[in-house]
């Protein structure tokens, strides 16, 4: 297995749940951190937790992915700090359900820049860098959600958008192989976190049914380890007890035939 202490990571979305769950077993690795998310009072709390467990570098930027000279300023400041980027995992993301009849406009906006440009946009900025470094490590959190077909219901949008980005993810593997850079998709379940948190009816009756952060950080952890010439193209982290859509969605889905 291959030995991760000393290289440098970006972590978007890394100021809770699974962002901040995989830079904690990161930093516990001796790998040093540039944290990225909005809400810089989380982001401050996320740095000192680290800090205060670990002995490795960490750097809090504040950072909304749907921007563009967020993203630029991200990489910016990374390379200043640390010098070299070697890990980047796209995290950060947006969750909206509707009907799409009833979906706002603007909502669409705001999950195509999160949720697609932004893993897209921040990969383009980080890329050249890893190619002239002949090394790198690409990990996208993509969502269990784009191994039901067809897509969930009410979930159309997000989940359409996921499908594309795992399709992003296996173009760029096979462009980026012979740079020596890995791409990994990991795709979850439904994760107990503080976004799962608020749906009382799964917390209160039904935990069984939600995957920890663990098993997600096991395979962030396996994706990086793994010898150089090999590279897990998907990883899917589901519940064995039940498909990942239940009981937040429907399995039982009435789409016509």
């Amino acid at each position: 297995m291959e030995n991760i202490s000393g290289k440098n990571a970006i972590i978007t979305g890394a100021s809770k749940g699974i962002g901040k769950a995989i830079a904690a077993r990161l930093a516990a690795s001796g790998v040093n951190l540039v944290l990225a998310a909005r809400t810089q009072s989380t982001l401050d709390e996320a740095v000192e937790d680290l800090k205060r467990n670990s002995n490795v570098e960490v750097i809090a930027v504040s950072c909304d992915v749907s921007r563009l000279e967020d993203l630029e300023n991200l990489v910016k400041v990374s390379l200043e700090k640390l010098g070299r980027i070697d890990i980047l995992i796209n995290n950060a993301g947006v969750s909206s359900q509707y009907p799409f009849e009833k979906q706002p406009l603007d909502d669409l906006e705001r999950l195509a820049h999160t949720n697609y440009l932004g893993y897209v946009r921040l990969t383009r900025l980080v890329i050249p860098h890893m190619i002239e470094n002949k090394t790198g490590s690409i990990i996208n959190l993509v969502s269990g959600s784009v191994l039901v077909e067809p897509v969930p219901r009410s979930f159309l949008v997000y989940s359409s958008l996921k499908v594309g980005l795992r399709a992003f993810s296996k173009g760029l593997f096979w462009e980026m192989r012979d740079h020596g850079i890995k791409v990994t998709a990991i795709m979850p379940g439904v994760t107990d976190t503080d976004l799962t948190g608020k749906l009382d009816e799964i917390t209160a009756e039904q935990k069984e049914r939600l995957i920890s952060t663990q098993s997600i950080e096991d395979a962030v952890m396996f994706a990086l380890k793994v010898p150089q010439n090999v590279c897990p193209l998907e990883l899917a982290v589901i519940n064995q007890r039940t498909p990942w859509a239940k009981p937040v969605i429907p399995f039982e889905q009435k789409h016509p035939k």
